[in-house]
């Protein structure tokens, strides 16, 4: 018997819609995605990009606080005990998304911690397949499978994260680390120049570096990057080491010249990584209008629309623009009324 929607994710997006749709007695079945190595090193293990972060200052309804005796009993235990004390300054993004996720369930929505690798959205009803190789059937899909931040690949890159190293100034900028002290934004586009520009508000210096000597960006943005008297483009250069210690995080940057100068070392207490996202919509590929950069194409001005009549998408999947976690839970909030009213319309 077919399910009447899968929902594939499990970020904000995700559990937002599962939690509507669950409230709609739709009886939601979500794959969160499957706790592998290879999931693990592509940064799509389930819960989503936040898990990946530690304060999240930005979500509304969860200010700072002592949240310790709430999150105890919010969250399954077993769940729970993997988690560190609360500091008291604000909600963790592991926090965050348990309690999605704990909410959902609740509200009977079922979770199944696998991957939905292939789909077929041209018969009805739909049919997905799992990667513990089941198959299933759905009335409505919606597809809030995220978008995973690129990164330099590097060693130390990794050691850092959420340690000074960041993908997302909106979402880290404010932290009490970078205030009034230097950091770095790797990148030459659009995203770089605005994040470069967001963090002059916090920052001491901001070092914009970029591996050519001049920006892809757009005239006015590049402009507005070499205007600012807060920011300094560091030309014709990558980031060969991120430096930093166990006790303070990131320190500094060690800086190769891609035109052969002598390497750079510089002092900074945050690198912000803006060389773009990647939309987790391979398995998509045939099946859903994407855009050219491959996240899924809305259809319809404010609707969760696809390509596809009876699925439906939320979150960084079709969005390139925001990214944030507030944004992906409205749109997870949208997708699950869109399909609880097309299957109303429908008779199921």
């Amino acid at each position: 018997m077919a399910e009447k929607v899968i929902i594939i994710g499990s970020g904000p997006a995700a559990w937002t819609s599962a939690i509507y749709a669950a409230r709609a007695e739709l009886q939601p079945l979500v794959f969160e995605g499957a706790e592998t190595e290879e999931n693990r090193l592509a940064g799509t293990l389930p819960l989503g990009q936040l898990a990946l972060t530690t304060e999240v200052e930005n979500y509304p309804g969860f200010p700072a606080g002592r949240l310790q005796e709430y999150l105890d009993s919010a969250i399954d235990p077993a769940k729970r005990q993997y988690m560190p004390p609360q500091t008291g300054h604000c909600i963790t993004g592991p926090e965050l998304m348990e309690l999605m996720r704990q909410q959902a369930k609740n509200f009977g929505a079922r979770v199944i911690t696998e991957d939905i690798v292939r789909v077929d959205f041209q018969t009805y009803p739909f049919r997905l397949w799992a990667s513990d190789d089941s198959q299933w059937e759905a009335m409505a899909v919606i597809v809030a499978t995220g978008a995973r931040a690129n990164w330099l690949g590097l060693e130390s890159e990794q050691r850092f994260k959420n340690r000074g190293v960041s993908a997302c100034a909106v979402c880290d900028g404010a932290l009490p680390r970078f205030r009034n002290r230097p950091v770095a934004v790797v990148g030459g586009g659009d995203a770089a120049v605005e994040e470069a520009v967001y963090m002059a508000k916090f920052a001491g210096t901001v070092y914009l570096v970029h591996r050519r000597d001049q920006l892809r960006a757009s005239k006015v943005m590049t402009r507005r990057a070499l205007e600012h008297p807060k920011i300094q483009v560091l030309w014709n250069r990558v980031v060969e080491e991120v430096l930093g210690n166990d006790q303070e995080g990131v320190t500094g940057l060690r800086l190769r010249s891609t035109v052969g100068e002598p390497e750079k070392t510089v002092d900074v207490s945050g690198l912000f990584v803006a060389i773009g996202h990647t939309p987790n919509t391979r398995f998509l590929e045939g099946q859903l209008e994407l855009t050219e950069k491959k996240y899924i194409r809305w259809t319809t001005p404010f609707r969760t629309y696809t390509s596809v009549e009876g699925v439906f998408a939320a979150g960084d999947v079709c969005d390139d623009y925001y990214r944030q976690a507030i944004t992906a839970a409205g749109t997870g909030c949208m997708a699950a009324l869109d399909a609880e009213r097309w299957l109303a319309a429908r008779g199921i």
